[in-house]
Parts: structure tokens; C-alpha cells; sequence
């Protein structure tokens, strides 16, 4: 009998813990104590409850109280205006229990997604990083990085908490973010979180839902193709579901996107897959927002024009609306997969950023890109953006152009600079139709435009190539 009524007290104390901890208020990591909220925004406050029970949402910038019943599934949200950016600020939530988010910053907030070039930090080697280390100390920046997780279904929460950029903080965040967000830090004055949710070595279709895939059959075959990696999952949609899908529906300004390496697999696929991406996401965040990211640098890649190919689809990714590319076929490693000059990169993302987004003028943020192309008797001539002022050529002599005419056989051009045009011809090819600029793995640029930004490599044909 006495063992029989421990048992029963036993149960009833743990009937009791359960329903407290199910009728307390709680929210999902990406709210916690220094957070930044997007500025001058309707934003989604969202978390858990009893089911039917009253949830109290307080703002200090504002002094409103906003009320909402939890569903019959204990699940609440509500909508809450932002003010111009500012803070610190404390964020009130009541319901059975009370939780009070202090220090909470308003300003800008970025997520910042891709593989293990977003995800390479200062600790793991970057020019200059003991200085860029030192000098990290920026209060109104903040860091949420979300831990790697993986799941066949979509998650509800994830796991991670906001920090302040200090020393300590920034050695282990994305030195790419880091320095986007510094960047716009200084131009803006406002407050910036950066919300890193990277993995290296992972592929686009594990960032996108997996339904995404599922039903488009060329997907799912290229999905097929990638092998198994001891460092980072390879199935289509699971970092999605749990690195990704918990944030939504968190405001966000916007996305910096660093990956690319891995899907040169099958880099053909690449230039549907990646705008699928974009716009699911889109989809997901019912929000148009922008999406800024960086074209691949040279490397020696495995098979011949794999890397040159993913390349190319990057930059034909740029007829998505709202996005931009950085190029970096100037500071890359052909020998290493990881450039080490993670400041340039943050640096040209935050110039988009700054242009684009914020519409600060004066900001050169591309290079030149191949517009169109025009024949002229047994010439071509190339137009480009972002080359108003005119072209420069690194060395006196051009030589990474080629031509082909209707045989597809590509020759060495000869090319000169007109102004903001390239013309080239060969003499083998009287009747040229078609031009490759760079069209290497390993290719470095040979054209800026004044600003002092690279090309970006290109190809005006769309003729099947071999790999091999």
C-alpha cells in the first residue's frame, strides 16, 4: 500500500508539472533578451499558451497592450507596430505566468544563409583577424545563430539566442555577416541583427521545402545525384524544416546568400533551382524581399567548366526581381574553396544593401555585367551594365575571349574596349555567333569597370556542354 500511494503521488506531481508547463506563456528562441526588431514595420509576436488562454502583449516604445485567446491548440500571435529605430526597449508577455524581454533593440534585421563560406568565422581563419577581432565591440549589433539541426517534418522552434558583437561574441559568428552588418551599421546608424542559419557543405535543396522539390521531377534527380557527406545532410528540405521554417514569419529586412559550391554536381539545374528558391521563401514570408548574394569564386574544381557553369547560372539568377550579386573572381583561392577576404564580400553585400535597399546614392555595388550582343560584319560587339563610365582592363592585352560561329567550335578573340563595349573578332570564324568571357573554373578577371569592380565571367550561348 505505502509503495502503491508513492507511485500515485509520484504520478500526480508529474501531472502537475505538465500542466504548468503547458499553461505557461513561451516563446520561440528567435525572441529573447537583446533581439532586434525590424523598424517601422507591422511585425508578428507569436508563441504558446493554454489552449483558449488570454495572452497580453505590452510594447514600452509605444505603451500599447494588445490582447489575444490562444487557439485550441495553444498556439497565439499578434501584430505590433515598430517605431523608428531605437532602443533598448522591453517587450511584456502575460498570461497565466509573465515574460519580460529586456534590452530590446528596433532597426534592421538580416538573415544570413548559405554554406560553409557564410558560415567561416574569424576563429577559423580570415585576413587580418586578430585585428578585426579586437576591434569588435559593437553594442548595436547583435547575433542569433541558429544551431544545425535536421528533420524530415517542419519544426516549430529552433535553437539559439541573441548576443551583442563583442570580441568574444564575433571570433565564432560569420565573418561574412558580420562585416555586412558592420557596413551597414556605420552608413545606416541604426541597430542591426543578423541572424546566421548557415551549414557548410549543405546544398540549396536542403534550404528549400522540400514539397519545392518533390514535385518538380528535374529537382529531384539532381537532388539524387548529390552523394552522401560525412559533414552536412544532403536530403531535400531538412535544414529547411528546421533552420529555417521556425523563423517564419519573424520580419526580416532582407537575406545575404553565400553558397553554391556543392550543387556544382549538377550545375545545369542550378539556374532553375536557385530562383525556386528565392521564391519559395518569398512564398513562405509572404513578403517580397530583397535577396543578395555571392557569385562562387575560382576554383579547381573536379570536372572541367563545373565551377565556370555554376557560375554563370548565379548570374542569370540576377533576372529574379529584387536580387543582386557580388562577384569575387578578383580575391579567390584557386587552390582553396575559402577565400579568406571575408571583409570585401561583407563589403559588397552591404553596397548592394546600401543602394538598393536603403537608396543611398553614390554606392558602385556591381560590376560590369553582359547586357546584350550585337553583330556587326564578322564582329561582336558587347554591351554591359554597369559600366556607364567605361571598361578597364587589368593587363594591355584581353585574352579570355572566345567566339564560335554555327560549327560551336570556340576560339581565341581578339578584343578591344570601346568605351563600355567589348569587340571581338577571330579570324578562323567569319560568321561569329556566340561569345565566352572567363569561361574557366579557374578564370580571374581581366575586366572592371571604374568603380574598380570586377566582371563577372559569362557566356551568350545556351549550347549543351559535357562535363567531364
Amino acid at each position: 500500500m505505502k509503495r502503491k500511494g508513492y507511485f500515485i503521488l509520484t504520478i500526480l506531481t508529474l501531472l502537475m508539472i505538465h500542466t504548468g508547463a503547458i499553461a505557461d506563456v513561451t516563446l520561440p528562441a528567435i525572441f529573447g533578451n537583446g533581439m532586434v526588431l525590424q523598424q517601422k514595420e507591422e511585425v508578428t509576436i507569436w508563441g504558446w499558451a493554454k489552449a483558449m488562454e488570454e495572452v497580453k502583449v505590452s510594447t514600452s516604445w509605444d505603451g500599447k497592450e494588445t490582447k489575444v485567446a490562444a487557439s485550441n491548440q495553444g498556439a497565439w500571435s499578434v501584430k505590433v507596430n515598430t517605431p523608428a529605430a531605437g532602443g533598448p526597449y522591453t517587450l511584456t508577455i502575460q498570461g497565466l505566468n509573465t515574460i519580460r524581454l529586456n534590452d530590446v533593440l528596433v532597426g534592421e534585421v538580416w538573415l544570413c544563409s548559405g554554406q560553409s563560406n557564410m558560415e567561416w568565422s574569424a576563429a577559423m581563419g580570415i585576413d587580418n583577424g586578430q585585428e578585426e577581432v579586437k576591434k569588435a565591440n559593437h553594442p548595436n549589433i547583435r547575433f542569433f545563430t541558429v544551431a544545425h539541426r535536421t528533420a524530415e517534418t517542419k519544426q516549430i522552434d529552433l535553437q539559439g539566442s541573441w548576443e551583442a558583437s563583442t570580441p568574444e561574441t564575433m571570433i565564432d559568428f560569420s565573418a561574412v555577416a558580420y562585416f555586412f552588418g558592420r557596413e551597414l551599421q556605420e552608413n545606416l546608424n541604426v541597430p542591426i541583427g543578423l541572424i546566421n542559419s548557415s551549414w557548410g557543405g549543405t546544398p540549396a535543396e536542403v534550404w528549400m521545402n522540400p514539397r519545392v522539390v518533390e514535385e518538380n521531377k528535374e529537382f529531384a534527380e539532381a537532388a539524387g545525384r548529390i552523394g552522401e557527406m560525412p559533414w552536412a545532410p544532403r536530403e531535400p528540405g531538412v535544414t529547411y524544416n528546421t533552420m529555417i521554417a521556425p523563423l517564419i514569419p519573424f520580419r526580416i529586412a532582407g537575406v545575404i546568400w553565400y553558397q553554391g559550391e556543392t550543387n556544382t554536381v549538377m550545375p545545369e539545374n542550378y539556374e532553375q533551382l536557385f530562383p525556386a528558391l528565392i521564391k519559395n521563401w518569398r512564398s513562405e514570408w509572404q513578403f517580397n524581399f530583397p535577396f543578395y548574394y555571392v557569385q562562387i569564386a575560382p576554383h579547381k574544381y573536379g570536372r572541367e567548366q563545373e565551377g565556370v557553369l555554376l557560375r554563370d547560372a548565379q548570374r542569370k539568377s540576377l533576372s529574379t526581381p529584387n536580387t543582386g550579386m557580388v562577384v569575387l573572381n578578383d580575391i579567390g583561392n584557386i587552390r582553396d574553396i575559402h577565400p579568406r577576404n571575408k571583409l570585401v564580400v561583407g563589403k559588397r553585400l552591404a553596397a548592394l544593401a546600401l543602394s538598393q535597399t536603403y537608396g543611398k546614392d553614390g554606392i558602385a555595388f556591381s560590376g560590369p555585367l553582359f547586357k546584350e550582343m550585337k553583330k556587326e560584319g564578322n564582329k561582336l560587339r558587347l554591351i554591359f551594365d554597369y559600366a556607364e563610365e567605361g571598361l578597364v582592363a587589368r593587363e594591355k592585352e584581353i585574352t579570355q575571349f572566345e567566339i564560335a560561329g554555327e560549327d560551336r567550335k570556340f576560339v581565341r578573340a581578339k578584343a578591344r574596349i570601346e568605351g563600355n563595349t567589348i569587340v571581338v573578332q577571330a579570324k578562323q570564324v567569319k560568321a561569329p555567333v556566340a561569345v565566352r568571357s572567363g569561361w574557366s573554373n579557374t578564370s580571374e578577371p581581366e575586366l572592371f569597370n571604374k568603380a574598380g569592380l570586377p566582371a563577372s565571367s559569362f557566356r551568350t550561348d545556351n549550347w549543351p556542354v559535357k562535363l567531364e
